[in-house]
C-alpha cells in the first residue's frame, strides 16, 4: 500500500519534534496526518467515530497520559491500527515497552530510537500490511465460541491450515511450511486460532482439530512434493493436552500414512511446557513419535523455564527460537546473545535451526551471519490457504526464485 494511501498520527509532547516528525511524514509522500501532544488527545482522535487511523507514531515519556497507558487503551479499545514507538528512552527499557506493547493485543511495527530519520520511518512504515479479509485486528473482542459452535465447525469441516514458509537462509532453497489452524466461519470470516484452540483444549475437542489439520496437511504434502519434486516437509503444532493420550502417536501414524505421505516428511512442533504433568506418557508419546519417524521441535525455545532439561529428555530433532529474541536482536544486545548461544548450542547438538519471526532484511542478514538454517516470517511470506501457497512459488508463468533466494543471488 502506498503511503499516500495510509492515514498517519504523530504523539509528541515537544512541539518542535511534532513538527519535524510531521514533516518527515509529508517528504515520504503521506498526505493524512494528523498531530497530537499527549495520549489523552490522541485517544480522542483515534477513537472518534469518523477516524480512520491506519499508523500511530507515538512517543513515550510525556506528560498527562504517556506511552505506555496510551498503548494500554488501544489494547483496551481493539482498534485495527498499526503502532510505531520513538523515544529517547534506553534500549532495554524500549524492548521492555515493545514488549508490554504486544501483550496488550496491539500491532506493533517496531521502536525508533530517537533522532526520528526519514529512513527509519520509511523502514517501519513499509511493514505495514491491512488486515486479511474477515480477518479480526489483535485485541478485538470476539464472543466467545460454544461447545456446540466448535462442534458445528468440526461437523462441517470448516477448520483447514493455512501454511508459512519456511526457508534455507545460505540457498533460499524452500524447505517446507509450518501449517497453522484456522476457521473459515459462516459468519465471522477467517478465524485465528487464539479464539478457538483453548476452548477446544477445555471442551475437549483438541484432539479432533489435531486430526483435521495433521490429515489436511499431509495431504497437502504429498501434493506439494509431487508437483514440486521438491524434499519438502510440513511443520503441525500438537497441543500439550494430546500429549498425555498414549494412542496419539499410533493414531498420528495411521493419519499421515493414509494420506500416502512418511512421517520423516512432517515436523511435530512441541512446546517446552509439554512435559511439565503426566510426564511418563508425554515422553512415550514423543519417543514413539520419533521412533516412526517424525520430527520432533521444540517450539518458541527460550521462552520457557525448563528448556536445558527439555533438550535433555526429548529426541528433538529441531529446535525452534521464539520470534521474540530475532525481532530484538537486531537492537538489543541481551537479545542478540541469547540468539547466538541458542544457534551455537543447536549445531554442538545437531539440531536443525528454525528461526520465526523474520521481518526484515536486517534480521535475514543476522541470521544468515549467525549460522542458522531455517527462517520464517513475514519478510518470506505470510501465513496463507493452500492454493495461495501454490500461486505464491510457482506463478503462472512458471517456476520464478523466491524474493529471498533473489536478495541471496544477488549478494554472490
Amino acid at each position: 500500500m502506498r503511503i499516500a494511501d495510509l492515514s498517519f498520527l504523530a504523539v509528541e509532547d515537544h512541539p518542535f519534534q511534532r513538527h519535524v516528525l510531521l514533516k518527515i511524514l509529508a517528504g515520504l509522500g503521506a498526505t493524512k496526518v494528523v498531530g497530537a501532544p499527549d495520549g489523552r488527545a490522541a485517544l480522542k482522535i483515534a477513537l472518534a467515530p469518523d477516524a480512520a487511523v491506519d499508523i500511530i507514531i507515538s512517543d513515550l515519556d510525556m506528560p498527562g497520559m504517556d506511552g505506555m497507558e496510551f498503548m494500554r487503551h488501544l489494547g483496551e479499545a481493539g482498534l485495527p491500527v498499526s503502532i510505531i514507538l520513538a523515544s529517547a528512552l534506553e534500549e532495554s527499557l524500549l524492548a521492555s515497552v515493545e514488549t508490554m506493547t504486544r501483550a496488550y493485543g496491539v500491532r506493533i511495527l517496531g521502536v525508533i530510537e530517537k533522532p526520528v530519520t526519514p529512513a527509519k520511518l520509511d523502514a517501519l512504515i513499509r511493514r505495514h500490511e491491512p488486515l486479511l479479509p474477515g480477518l479480526s485486528p489483535p485485541g478485538t473482542a470476539c464472543p466467545p465460541f460454544t461447545p456446540e459452535e466448535l462442534e458445528e465447525g468440526l461437523r462441517k469441516d470448516e477448520f483447514e491450515p493455512f501454511f508459512q514458509p519456511q526457508v534455507e537462509l545460505q540457498t533460499g532453497q524452500l524447505e517446507g511450511a509450518e501449517a497453522l489452524a484456522r476457521w473459515r466461519h459462516p459468519s465471522r470470516g477467517i478465524v485465528a486460532p487464539d479464539a478457538f484452540i483453548t476452548p477446544m483444549e477445555d471442551h475437549g475437542l483438541i484432539d479432533a482439530l489435531t486430526r483435521v489439520i495433521v490429515r489436511k496437511s499431509a495431504a497437502f504434502c504429498r501434493e506439494w512434493r509431487r508437483a514440486s519434486g521438491l524434499d519438502v516437509t510440513v511443520s503441525v503444532n500438537l497441543s500439550v493436552r494430546s500429549l498425555a493420550d498414549v494412542g496419539l502417536a499410533e493414531r498420528l501414524t495411521e493419519i499421515v500414512r493414509s494420506e500416502s505421505l512418511e512421517p520423516r516428511h512432517m515436523v511435530l512442533e512441541i512446546t517446552e511446557s509439554a512435559t511439565t504433568t503426566d510426564t511418563g506418557k508425554v515422553l512415550e508419546n514423543l519417543s514413539r513419535l520419533r521412533m516412526k519417524g517424525f520430527g520432533l521441535s521444540i517450539d518458541d525455545y527460550g521462552t520457557g523455564y525448563s528448556s536445558m532439561q527439555q533438550l535433555t529428555r526429548i529426541a528433538f530433532t529441531e529446535l525452534k527460537i521464539d520470534r521474540s529474541f530475532v525481532t530484538y536482536a537486531t537492537r538489543q544486545r541481551s537479545a542478540s546473545v541469547i540468539l547466538e548461544s541458542s544457534l551455537e548450542m543447536a549445531a554442538k547438538l545437531h539440531l536443525s535451526s528454525v528461526a520465526e519471526g523474520v521481518e526484515t532484511q536486517e534480521d535475514w542478514d543476522l541470521l544468515l551471519g549467525l549460522g542458522a538454517d531455517v527462517a520464517q516470517g513475514f519478510f518470506i511470506a505470510r501465513p496463507m490457504d493452500a492454493g495461495s501457497l501454490l500461486k505464491w512459488i510457482w506463478p503462472r508463468s512458471g517456476i520464478e526464485m523466491l524474493p529471498c533466494q533473489l536478495q541471496t543471488a544477488e549478494r554472490e
